[in-house]
């Protein structure tokens, strides 16, 4: 069982930063096609899109460590409070990003 950045030891932890580098590595290549080796740029909204697909599996796996700490009742009070804070984090910039690429129009 690994150390997350948080500081606390759930079972989510051991591989939360490879996934999430992991999950980027293949929205990007999705995104390019089979052809990764060709050089290919990605418009702001591709890369918006990829940065919000990363965000919210983030999102979700905190969702999940922080459901594991609490269902084991032994869970550190200040690594929960953290895992929290941080999930609130990733929210408000999804928040940026889904607001970005599609702005509220009233017409």
């Amino acid at each position: 069982m690994g150390v997350c950045r948080e500081g606390c030891k759930c079972r989510f932890a051991a591989g939360f930063a490879s996934r999430r580098r992991g999950a980027m590595l293949a929205a990007l290549s999705r995104a390019n096609g089979s052809a990764m080796n060709a050089p290919q740029e990605l418009d702001r909204e591709e890369v918006l899109r990829l940065r919000l697909e990363v965000l919210r599996r983030e999102h979700r796996d905190l969702d999940d460590a922080i459901a594991a700490l609490d269902a084991g009742g032994r869970g550190d009070a200040l690594a929960l409070r953290r895992l929290k804070k941080r999930k609130l984090i990733l929210k408000d910039e999804i928040r940026r990003i889904e607001d970005a690429l599609y702005p509220d129009i009233i017409a």
